[in-house]
């Protein structure tokens, strides 16, 4: 039976997704004269002709973008979202290219016939791996590339990695059980089968594929030893290094003046993603700034004529990987309201402290109306433009507040940070900063650009409302 993480499984993916490309072509040259009924159609005579050369440019090329983005790798394209995603900005980027080919060569083609033949590809290549996983999750296909693992230590890393390897179905690897020394876990966790000095004699009864170390880094010594107990062995070896905890986000693997690291501080976002986002953020606050310079100067001049001091307020703040910047408001306060800080140190019933209350009386009259419909915010457009901030990522704390945080609340900062985010739409002000930072931890790790989209059409209507908002 076909084995999905294979080589031969990878060139399977690779010739159905070529045929798939020229049965869309040859489908969307078929169809095209019956296109010409539709008022937004050009009419072209029949019969409609494509160069039969495009029948081999076209899978070629759209096969060599897919193999750009590694989707091919089953390994790497586990989660279905993630192979979809992967699918979805291949098929752009090969639009963009197969686009570039007809206007050096083959001018003629219908653009219709194009748009049509990308849907069709498109739609092809996803429902055939619709089909596959299908197949797979109902045992019509069996993958029998089972491979077993052994989890050297029980402890939280260890837990962790079976946690990742249960969320991911039919992922090709099995959990034979951990080997760890205390008793005490051994009496809590039935899957626990032995000592770690049992290693070598599991590993040969058991016919196991794969040992992963799950250690701390005080047992740095037994690792070693027990590595070179299974030199022998026709096992691999994999360790997980206890640094992982001291990672913001993620850690991976990375070469740094050419010697391979273990980078603590890996982005949360892939460098694909990263482009989308920064390309989107660029256009639209570009954009916004041109179509706001009425309002900016009405505004401005509001805050003139309603309190003395700056029409902007700059303050320093925390953004990704906890670099400082200078964020831009429009000043909704008292001039030198900060030397009045200590009014805004209020408590909720639990003690924690809140930083913004609706009775705030350094607000003044245009800065309750500016932050009623979150006005104030316009000049962080700014801000988005320098690359110190993006459209959507959790908010920019103060420098103050961020001392104060536990380490897991760093991770917030693992992604650029933003003019709204999940935690505005889900309660604005009203919510408390320690649960504002598990938000921004849930946006973080469920990043995507459709995510994105979501909190700015709902962000929309969040500050319309103007719930929360203080």
């Amino acid at each position: 039976m076909l084995r999905r993480f294979s080589i031969d499984f990878a060139l399977l993916s690779i010739g159905l997704d070529m045929v798939c490309v020229d049965i869309a072509l040859g489908l969307a040259t078929w169809l095209r004269p019956h296109l010409n009924n539709l008022s937004f159609v050009t009419f072209i005579p029949e019969p409609v002709v494509t160069p039969l050369a495009l029948y081999i440019i076209f899978p070629i090329l759209w096969v060599i973008v897919l193999s750009l983005l590694s989707l091919y790798d089953s390994k790497r394209n586990l989660s279905l979202p993630k192979e979809i995603t992967n699918l979805t900005l291949g098929t752009i980027l090969a639009a963009v290219t197969l686009a570039g080919t007809l206007y050096l060569s083959y001018r003629d083609v219908s653009r219709v016939l194009f748009l049509t033949f990308l849907l069709f590809g498109y739609l092809f290549m996803l429902l055939w791996r619709l089909v596959f996983r299908l197949s797979y999750q109902t045992g019509l296909l069996e993958n029998h590339q089972t491979r077993k693992v052994l989890i050297i230590g029980a402890g939280f890393i260890g837990q962790e990695l079976e946690k990742q390897i249960i969320a991911v179905p039919n992922s090709g690897l099995k959990i034979i059980g951990f080997l760890d020394d205390d008793p005490e876990k051994a009496r809590e966790n039935q899957k626990i089968i032995g000592v770690l000095e049992n290693a070598r004699t599991i590993v040969k009864q058991q016919a196991v594929d794969d040992v992963v170390f799950a250690l701390p880094m005080r047992a740095y010594e037994m690792v070693q030893r027990l590595v070179g107990d299974m030199h022998d062995l026709s096992v691999k070896v994999w360790v997980i290094p206890d640094y992982f905890s001291l990672a913001l986000h993620k850690a991976k693997i990375d070469e740094f003046a050419g010697i391979p690291m273990l980078d603590l501080r890996a982005p949360a976002l892939t460098d694909y993603q990263r482009l989308v986002k920064r390309v989107f953020d660029i256009s639209i606050s570009a954009i916004s700034l041109i179509l706001t310079l009425p309002l900016l100067g009405l505004i401005a001049l509001a805050i003139r004529l309603d309190s003395p001091g700056p029409i902007l307020y700059r303050q320093e703040r925390v953004g990704e990987n906890g670099r400082l910047f200078k964020m831009l408001k429009f000043r909704t306060m008292i001039f030198n309201a900060d030397q009045l800080a200590y009014l805004a140190e209020w408590t909720d019933d639990h003690g924690n402290i809140i930083h913004k209350r609706s009775d705030d009386p350094r607000i003044t009259r245009v800065g309750r109306f500016l932050r009623r419909f979150s006005l104030d915010e316009i000049p962080q457009l700014v801000n988005i433009l320098k690359g110190d901030m993006s459209w959507v990522g959790p908010r920019p704390e103060l420098p103050t507040l961020v001392e104060k945080y536990k380490p897991w609340q760093r991770t917030r900062f693992a992604v650029p940070q933003g003019l709204t985010g999940w935690w505005q739409i889900n309660g604005r002000s009203d919510r408390p900063m320690h649960l504002n930072t598990e938000d921004d931890i849930f946006y973080v790790q469920n990043y995507s650009f459709l995510l994105d989209l979501h909190i700015l059409l709902k962000t929309v209507w969040v500050v319309l409302k103007g719930e929360g908002a203080y």
